[in-house]
Formats: structure tokens, C-alpha cells, sequence
């Protein structure tokens, strides 16, 4: 019998390891990055047919796997992958990590909000601020807010956000259903905003800029859960340094990890959830799942789950 071969990037919990080895067809073998010597892992990924993981760009470059079939990216995001050009399925995780993002954002802005992260080290100090720092807490309700993609993940931010009673606007450069499309709309929008909630592609480089922040009233608060290349970072520390922006909540940043000399990390009313924005239980076994689904649709050449066109970005 001639085997198929799948190439597994992804580190897996092993229950979720398990998982894909019970229900991997008997025709298919599977080989574990995390099982061989990096010296030898890319040229396994060579020999794949099938392809579950984010392995390095430069893996799969000047030219992709010749053998390859399909692959499944276990991100939301592709945008490193752009400039690839596979003539097979390829498909992301969809809207898998968007109810948690979104779930992150609004945890990070109530926190700013209700001085939770200066209450947390009042409480390791043993200091106690009680009713000093009543009336500089703040209310997530009625707060006007933009949300720049409306995607999957900034849809998951409006509904929880309509629950308190916010109003919401999206930009969406393509989207007829967003209240704003062009830069200069969101310009004149910005000064009456309260929040901007940024789930941008990586494909959008540096668009919230230093005159679209400046744009921002001085008590407005700045979450992005996108990527760290969509904000212009240095003008962002600025504003926050010089107290023109009411504090961040930032999942991501321009370089991750964050090295250790960079000011935000001292930055007050910031806070920094470390890309670890997506979490939720039983995470590995729904990249699995999604996986194994997928794969049959290629197998019976049906259409997969959440294509994905990289040239495009989404």
C-alpha cells in the first residue's frame, strides 16, 4: 500500500495529538515536527501531501512542496504567506479564534475602564486607594466606539459591546454594510469616538497612523487585537506617554515577543494581553477537528472550510 504523507507544524497538546491519529485515514501517515531534529523538519514538510500548521516562510519558498494537496493554516491570520501562490486548497481557521478576541478586548477595556490592573497591584502591595480612585473609574456603557474590519472577529466585538449599550461603527474599506470606507471618513469621525477597537489584517501595514491617533480625543482608549504592524507603534507610545490617549489594550504588537527594553511595557493604563488573545479550552482539538473535516472535503474534492486566497490577505 502507498501511504500519503502529513506534515503537522502545529505543537500539539497530546490529547489533541491522540485526536488526529485515531481519525487520520489508514492511507495517510502523519510525521510530528516536534518529533524530529530541527535540522531535519523542513525536509520532511518537502515530502508532505497534506500540510497542518505555520511553518517559517522560507520553508516553503522558492517554491512550495511539490506534492502538496492542501493545506491548513491553524491561524486567523495569513498575511506572511502573501506572496505564495499555491495552486491547492488552502484554508485558515475562520472565525474559531473571533469569540475569544473579542471576549479579550472587552475584559481589557472593562479593566481600564474600572482600574482593575491598579487595583490588582493596590492589592499585592497591600495598599489600599478605596475611595481615591472612584472618580477617575470609567463605564464601558454608552461608550461611542469604532471598529475598524469587520470581519469575523470585529463582529464578535459589536455584539458583546451592544450589550453595553455602545454604539458601533465599523470601517470596512469593501464592506457595503459599514458605516465608514475611506480614511478620511474615519478622520472626521475620530474626535467623537471613545474607543477604536482595531481587528485589521496584517495586509493593512501601519494604517492607524499617527494622525489618525492624533485624531483621538485625550480620553479615548486604543485596543488592537489585528496585528502589531497595523499601528503605527512609535507614535502610538507617544500619545500615551504625553497622556494624549486615555490608555491601550493591546494583544499585539509590532515585534513579538516584546523585547524587553521597550517602553511599553512601563507605559501606565496599558495593557498587554500577549497574543494570547485567541485562547480557549480545548484550542489544539478544534485546529484538529477543523483539520480532519477538511481533509475529507479534499479527499471527496469538495469545497473546503474557510478558503483562503493568500495573494488577497483573507
Amino acid at each position: 500500500m502507498s501511504y500519503m504523507h502529513l506534515f503537522v507544524h502545529t505543537p500539539l497538546r497530546p490529547e489533541a495529538r491522540a485526536q488526529l491519529l485515531l481519525h487520520l485515514p489508514a492511507t495517510i501517515r502523519a510525521t510530528f515536527r516536534t518529533d524530529i531534529p530541527p535540522e531535519q523538519q523542513r525536509e520532511q514538510l518537502l515530502t508532505a501531501h497534506f500540510l497542518l500548521g505555520n511553518p517559517p516562510l522560507e520553508w516553503l519558498q522558492p517554491t512550495l512542496p511539490g506534492r502538496l494537496q492542501f493545506w491548513q493554516i491553524d491561524s486567523a491570520g495569513i498575511d506572511r504567506y502573501q506572496q505564495l501562490q499555491p495552486g491547492f486548497p488552502v484554508a485558515n481557521m475562520g472565525d474559531f479564534f473571533a469569540w475569544a478576541c473579542a471576549e479579550t478586548m472587552v475584559a481589557g477595556l472593562l479593566g481600564l475602564l474600572r482600574y482593575i490592573p491598579e487595583l490588582a497591584v493596590w492589592q499585592q502591595q497591600r495598599h489600599w486607594e478605596g475611595a481615591a480612585v472612584r472618580p477617575r473609574l470609567g463605564l464601558l456603557r454608552g461608550q461611542r466606539v469604532i471598529i475598524l474590519g469587520s470581519g469575523a472577529i470585529g463582529q464578535a466585538v459589536a455584539e458583546q459591546l451592544r450589550g453595553f449599550g455602545c454604539s458601533v461603527q465599523f470601517l470596512a474599506r469593501t464592506d457595503p454594510s459599514a458605516h465608514i470606507h475611506t480614511r478620511a471618513e474615519l478622520l472626521a469621525a475620530l474626535p467623537a469616538t471613545d474607543i477604536v477597537v482595531n481587528c485589521l489584517p496584517g495586509s493593512a501595514k501601519k494604517f492607524f497612523s499617527r494622525e489618525l491617533i492624533d485624531a483621538l480625543p485625550a480620553h479615548a482608549l486604543y485596543a488592537n487585537v489585528g496585528r502589531g504592524t497595523t499601528t503605527d507603534e512609535l507614535a502610538l507610545i507617544a500619545a500615551l506617554q504625553a497622556g494624549r490617549l486615555g490608555g491601550a489594550v493591546l494583544d499585539v504588537t509590532a515585534q513579538e515577543p516584546l523585547p524587553a527594553d521597550s517602553p511599553i511595557w512601563k507605559l501606565p493604563r496599558v495593557l498587554l494581553t500577549q497574543h494570547s488573545g485567541g485562547g480557549r479550552p480545548a484550542e489544539d482539538e478544534g485546529k484538529v477537528e477543523l483539520f480532519l473535516r477538511n481533509l475529507q472535503h479534499v479527499l471527496r474534492a469538495e469545497p473546503v472550510e474557510n478558503p483562503v486566497q493568500l495573494q488577497r490577505g483573507y
